[in-house]
């Protein structure tokens, strides 16, 4: 039987979604709404060099090793026992009006648009204007799990846009952002993506279901709190320090860490994926990351995700758990 229930982000993993490679970069580089300050320089390059091109047009290899990369990591998660679920292709109406728009499409990181605490699954409000409608290839499953199963299921309020496209009033909230510890929720906020007034709405919402949301005020370059903090077993993390304005949350300061800089932080080195608290999966690109983990007693699966982390996500963005338990 179906069910939807998150307790952690480090719980066995039972199902999960996992995303597709489609991406058209906005036409207009540098766009008010786009803001690269979060990818590294060499990949910011490759975005302004791409506008308004599918990635499949502006590199074709760089296309088939993408696709190769998620079978590489669904490959990995069956291994495991973990149940798979795909978002569906985007339609060709869906990709032409993305494209005349100027905002160009995605349907790469099934983390963002929608979210689970609990049995309570969210769909979020995305930022990035390229990203608005990514919770479209998403649907059939959200449909066809919260139908069967004894959840709940909110979505956020549209965002304002009564100032133009690139307002700021949101709510902004976005499943990169939210980390689940039990009752305690923490979600991140850096001004590229949640901001306080969804965070205030996502307050509202799980109080009822007894459950404590923290804002983490993070660093301007800093995407998601995923890219900052990876919880890989109760007591222990992987943590940016220098990413949180206020300090490591409390709850979590007596836990032991494994550090990364800033720029370490950037390639996406805290945005692993548990699959429970004993196996951890990064990138094989990490070879000190993995020896510091290992040294902790966690076994660690590596597979190469260069492309998915040129957009500014690895391997818990391209995932979104419905069953953690």
């Amino acid at each position: 039987m179906k069910k939807i229930n998150v307790v952690s982000e480090f719980a066995p993993l039972r199902s999960v979604v996992l995303a597709q490679s489609q991406f058209c970069f906005p036409s207009e580089a540098g766009e008010a709404e786009f803001d690269d300050s979060f990818l590294t320089e060499e990949n910011a390059r490759l975005a302004r060099d791409s506008a308004g091109m599918d990635l499949s047009e502006a590199d074709s290899e760089k296309q088939e090793q993408w696709e190769s990369e998620k079978e590489a990591m669904k490959a990995l998660l069956e291994s495991y026992g973990v149940e798979v679920l795909r978002p569906r292709l985007l339609t060709a109406y869906e990709k032409e009006s993305g494209r005349a728009s100027g905002a160009g499409y995605s349907n790469f990181f099934s983390r963002d648009p929608f979210f689970t605490i609990g049995n309570v699954l969210i769909e979020g409000n995305l930022k990035f204007m390229h990203r608005r409608h990514e919770i479209l290839p998403l649907r059939p499953i959200i449909t066809e799990w919260t139908s069967a199963v004894d959840c709940y299921y909110f979505a956020a309020p549209q965002p304002d846009i009564s100032d133009g496209t690139a307002s700021e009033t949101g709510p902004f909230i976005e499943g990169g952002d939210v980390l689940v510890l039990g009752k305690t929720v923490f979600v991140g906020y850096s001004g590229l993506a949640s901001n306080l007034q969804g965070i205030h709405w996502l307050q509202q919402i799980m109080g009822y279901f007894d459950f404590e949301v923290i804002p983490v005020r993070l660093h301007p370059h800093i995407l998601h709190l995923d890219c900052a903090l990876s919880l890989l077993r109760d007591g222990l993390m992987i943590v940016c320090e220098e990413a949180f304005l206020d300090g490591i949350p409390e709850q979590l300061q007596s836990w032991k860490k494994i550090y990364v800089s800033l720029k370490e932080a950037s390639i996406l080195m805290t945005n692993g994926l548990p699959i429970n608290e004993n196996v951890y999966i990064t990138d094989c690109a990490f070879s000190e990351l993995i020896a510091k983990i290992e040294a902790k007693g966690i076994e660690v699966r590596s597979i190469d995700y260069q492309i998915s982390r040129i957009f500014g996500g690895s391997f818990r963005c391209t995932t979104q758990a419905l069953v953690r338990e």
